[in-house]
Formats: C-alpha cells, sequence, structure tokens
C-alpha cells in the first residue's frame, strides 16, 4: 500500500500554478476561493478528447501533461484530480468525493468533487462541472453562497449531500455527493464508464464550457448556451461554421488537426 496512492509528488506544483497566474499561499478560505476561481477562469470542462478517442486517462501524470504543458480542460476526473493534488502539495486536508448528477435515481458515481476540511469548517469544491462554481460551499445543511450573482445552495438528504443552482426562480439539481472513501480504481472506473460505455451522453454530443467575464458560456455540436445571473438564459442553434469561432472564443488550445478532426466529428453527430 503505497503512502502516494494518488501520486501528488509528481505534480508540477509551480507549473500548475503558473497557468493560474497565482503564488503558492497559506492554506485559507480566502486562498483556497482564489485557486478555484482560477482554475475555473484557465481551463475549460470539455469531452472533445473523448469524442476524438485519444483520451489519455485520468491518472495525475496524464493528467497535468494535457492541463499544465497543453493548456487544456477536460471533465470532471482530471479537473478534480488536479485541483486535489495542488491542494494537498499547499497543505489543504483534502478528501475526493463522487456523486451523480440531476436525479440521483437515475445516474451513476460518475460525478467527482473535493470535501476541504479547514480551520473547522468542511467545503465543497466542484472545479469540474459544466457549470462548475466559481468558488467553495460550506458542506453544511442550509448552506447558501451568492458570488457575482451565481447563486447556490446545499441541502443534506439521506446522508448525501445536493448541490443545487437557482435557475428560472427555482432550484434546479447539479449534483449529489456521497461520503464513501474513493480510491484511485474508483476514478478509472468512473472515466471508463463515462467515455466508452455507448450510452454514455459523453460519446453521443459534443460540451465545451467556459466561465467568460459576467456569462457561462456552453458550446455543443449543434447549439449555444448563454448563462448570465439573474437574466434568461439564451439558447439557440449553431450557425453554420460558427463552431469554430467559439472554439477560439473559449481559447480551447487544439492543433490544427485536432480542430479539424473535432469539427468534422460534430458535423456526424449532427448528420447523425
Amino acid at each position: 500500500m503505497t503512502s502516494d496512492p494518488w501520486h501528488i509528488a509528481r505534480l508540477d506544483l509551480e507549473g500548475y500554478l503558473g497557468r493560474l497566474g497565482l503564488p503558492a499561499r497559506t492554506p485559507s478560505v480566502g486562498a483556497l476561493d482564489e485557486l478555484h476561481e482560477a482554475h475555473v477562469r484557465t481551463f475549460t470542462f470539455d469531452n472533445i478528447d473523448v469524442l476524438l478517442d485519444q483520451h489519455p486517462g485520468v491518472g495525475l501524470d496524464a493528467v497535468q501533461e494535457k492541463f499544465v504543458r497543453g493548456g487544456r480542460g477536460g471533465y470532471c476526473f482530471e479537473h478534480s484530480t488536479i485541483f486535489a493534488a495542488a491542494l494537498e502539495r499547499l497543505g489543504y486536508d483534502v478528501r475526493r468525493r463522487l456523486g451523480r448528477v440531476g436525479d440521483p435515481s437515475a445516474s451513476g458515481r460518475t460525478h467527482m468533487v473535493l470535501e476541504v476540511r479547514l480551520d473547522g469548517e468542511r467545503r465543497l469544491c466542484d472545479p469540474g462541472f459544466g457549470m462548475s462554481r466559481l468558488r467553495s460551499i460550506q458542506l453544511r445543511d442550509g448552506a447558501a453562497d451568492d458570488y457575482l450573482g451565481w447563486r447556490y445552495r446545499v441541502r443534506a438528504e439521506e446522508g448525501t449531500w445536493v448541490l443545487e443552482r437557482e435557475r428560472d426562480g427555482g432550484w434546479e439539481v447539479g449534483h449529489t455527493t456521497d461520503e464513501l472513501p474513493v480510491r484511485p480504481v474508483d476514478v478509472i472506473m468512473g472515466h471508463h464508464f463515462t467515455s466508452t460505455f455507448p450510452a454514455s451522453h459523453f460519446r453521443h454530443g459534443l460540451m465545451v464550457c467556459r466561465h467568460l467575464p459576467g456569462r457561462h458560456v456552453t458550446v455543443t455540436h449543434e447549439t449555444v448556451t448563454v448563462r448570465r445571473p439573474s437574466e434568461p438564459t439564451e439558447h439557440r442553434p449553431l450557425e453554420p461554421g460558427e463552431l469554430r469561432t467559439w472554439l477560439h472564443e473559449l481559447e480551447v488550445p487544439l492543433t490544427r488537426q485536432e480542430e479539424d478532426r473535432l469539427l468534422e466529428r460534430a458535423a456526424d453527430l449532427v448528420g447523425g
């Protein structure tokens, strides 16, 4: 049994912080939230490598090569893997957690979040969701957070934690997480299911998301959705040729070959 099962000693912490444009700081809620927001704003949430059948895996070595060296993003298993390693290297007390997106009765444990214990509090970090939070939130029944107009709350329900986002005057369930211990093999299995199972939505649709100043943008192979705090959601079909423009607007650092392959794959999805 290794004393470093997540291989956090291999993290290029200086390179990671350099990507975020932040110095190493002593653990605090303020420092944690600064790091969380910088991570979410720096790296896209996307399933590009799944669609291109070139995903390198979710081990730390593969993730940091993609994020730190390449400036790319990915999905929850990757975001939470590298964010957890950075937090632990900085001295935070971190627990990795798995959860279910949307209706918990109809989804598997295919979302990864982090619990950070700090200053007598338990805090939820969620850097790898499509509509990612910009900062941590207390893991406490009834905890609420309003940051830059984005409103969230936490509910305790039957031994799990439910994270909800305010939407159109009501509350929408984002995901439900439990407190079972998580091992590296659990993350590998979750990734394997999500990236290869024939019915996985990540196999049948593109998703590229990013927080931009004052708005959150989600682009799929056929639509674009723009959300702004306290304003109606804009949702419309993509115009012909518009996907390439959005890949550049969202600053997705693909090679020209990867970009062309992705556009071809997206066209096949629309046509199919």
